[in-house]
């Protein structure tokens, strides 16, 4: 019951749920299966009780990875059973590293090892080379309520998280023992406190944070559906939608600076398609207003051979792309646009899974493009959920960023709400303003607070006009970096040790 009643609470502390308060209790349950095991003395069965807890939760809040990838082949199911399984497993070490630590340590109370071992988790699943996938850490499920996190700006995402573990732990802490006024005054005062502090420190930011305007931004939601996009019939089609729209913003009477086109909106390669490439050119030459937009690249790489790249092309205000770095997509979704581990062909070689597997490579640079409206960087999809992307763009001197995407193969689950929010989260961290993207929808733009507007709705051809707000603060988490994911991991990395010293030196 505990492990179905901790998945169900996650769930719906993510958004499209605005239950912001539930994020204060989602993991209770989990605390009171590591306090019993603790009780028991029983580390194995902390970690067959964690492998379930982490399997269940992800199936619920991962369940939209099935209609994504179902697009591929029926073999999606495998997938999403082995990315479960795997955050299952990281799951059950955690539970039984906390029940070890609180073994062999008594002294160390849970309220500091369970929130530094649940944060570091988090850290592991995004930083495991080509199969990372940081989707949704426990502080992005506070992004419906971002009064409450601007802190996120001295401590990031990471450090929300590892706050809302340590007021989960006190909760359950004061109310197993309730007969105790004094004792439930005592593990519950702290985290109103804290409360009261985010929240005092969250309108104190919000009053005063100088935000500014840098002008009117464009963009194309042409909602393109997932088998239509990249069918040879209708790649003229898609072409001939992305100028109508954005001809249609052009005659408005107040006209875009920057014009966004979403990811992989032209339907192929320039070298196949040179014709798209002066079509767009002269565009833009002729409205005098430049324009990013998603594609894929292909760079020669032997006499016959190409590496290609999911990109984004930056065209100026003369209609020229080729002075100007082309974006890669730097971190890929596994599987589906990189294979890891092994050659893609092996696996394309499966019957069943050869529209499967993506042969993508990875990118290496992170230019920042000059329009007339500021400096910006760009991230391609669920690079959203990469804290580290965003940060290195403001410490290059970027004003804004902008997130191109396409979510038409999510269908009409939560996850394109899902993926959304961690802009949420960005912006704050970097006080950077955003304008998302998006194929299929949601398109939106989000202001240096964390206030998502002008948002479009899911499935339905738009544009979407609106003015674009930054700041030119370079916060204390864009300085120092994700101190709190490091100081976590080092944390960690002490009890691990003290537990091998006692394994060999009782």
């Amino acid at each position: 019951m505990l492990v179905v009643l901790g998945a169900l609470a996650l769930v719906f502390s993510y958004p499209p749920f605005p239950l912001p308060i539930l994020s204060f209790f989602a993991i209770t349950p989990a605390v009171l299966l590591i306090r019993r095991s603790v009780t028991d003395a029983d580390p194995r069965g902390a970690f067959r009780w964690g492998w379930w807890y982490g399997l269940i939760t992800n199936a619920l809040v991962l369940y939209w990875m099935v209609v994504a990838l179902w697009h591929f082949t029926p073999f999606s199911a495998l997938g999403y059973l082995a990315t479960i399984a795997i955050i299952g497993l990281f799951t059950g070490v955690m539970f039984w590293f906390v029940v070890k630590i609180r073994l062999a340590a008594p002294a160390v109370p849970l309220w500091v090892v369970l929130p530094v071992a649940w944060t570091t988790l988090e850290w592991w699943i995004g930083h495991l080379g080509d199969v990372r996938f940081p989707w949704l850490g426990l502080g992005t499920s506070l992004a419906d309520a971002p009064v409450i996190v601007q802190w996120a700006d001295i401590a990031g995402a990471r450090g929300v998280t590892l706050w809302l573990a340590w007021c989960n732990v006190a909760i359950v802490e004061a109310a197993v023992d309730m007969r105790r006024a004094s004792y439930v005054v005592r593990r519950l005062a702290p985290v109103v406190v804290t409360v009261l502090l985010a929240l005092v420190y969250g309108v104190w930011r919000m009053k005063t944070l100088p935000i500014r305007e840098v002008g009117v931004v464009g963009m194309v939601q042409p909602n393109e559906g997932f088998k239509e996009k990249f069918d040879p019939n209708h790649a003229d089609s898609v072409m001939s939608t992305l100028f109508s729209l954005s001809r249609e913003l052009m005659a408005r009477s107040q006209r875009p600076r920057l014009l966004i086109w979403p990811e992989a909106a032209i339907p192929g390669y320039f070298v196949d398609h040179p014709q798209w490439d002066v079509a767009i050119s002269t565009f833009v030459r002729e409205t005098r207003v430049p324009l990013l937009t998603g594609g894929l690249n292909a760079e020669l790489a032997g006499t016959r051979t190409y590496d290609i790249f999911n990109a984004a092309f930056f065209y100026d205000s003369t209609g020229d792309r080729r002075a100007h770095p082309i974006y890669a997509k730097h971190y890929l979704v596994p599987v589906t646009e990189r294979v890891p581990f092994v050659p893609v062909r092996w696996f394309r070689a499966i019957p069943g899974l050869a529209n499967w597997s993506g042969g993508f490579r990875p990118g290496r640079d992170s230019p920042v493009y000059v329009s007339p409206i500021g400096k910006f960087g760009v991230v391609i999809c669920y690079e959203s959920a990469f804290e580290e992307a965003t940060r290195l763009y403001r410490s290059l001197g970027a004003d804004f960023f902008i997130n191109v995407t396409n979510d038409a193969w999510f269908g009409n689950t939560t996850a394109p709400a899902q993926h959304a929010s961690h802009l949420v989260l960005r912006a704050i961290e970097t006080r950077m303003g955003v304008a998302r993207a998006a194929n299929s929808g949601i398109s939106e733009f989000v202001d240096p607070l964390g206030r998502a507007y002008a948002a479009t709705k899911l499935n339905e051809a738009a544009v979407v006009l609106n003015v674009l707000r930054t700041s030119d603060l370079v916060p204390v988490y864009v300085r120092l970096g994700d101190w709190v994911g490091k100081l976590v991991v080092l944390l960690t990395l002490a009890g691990a040790g003290f537990l091998i010293k006692r394994r060999f030196r009782p």
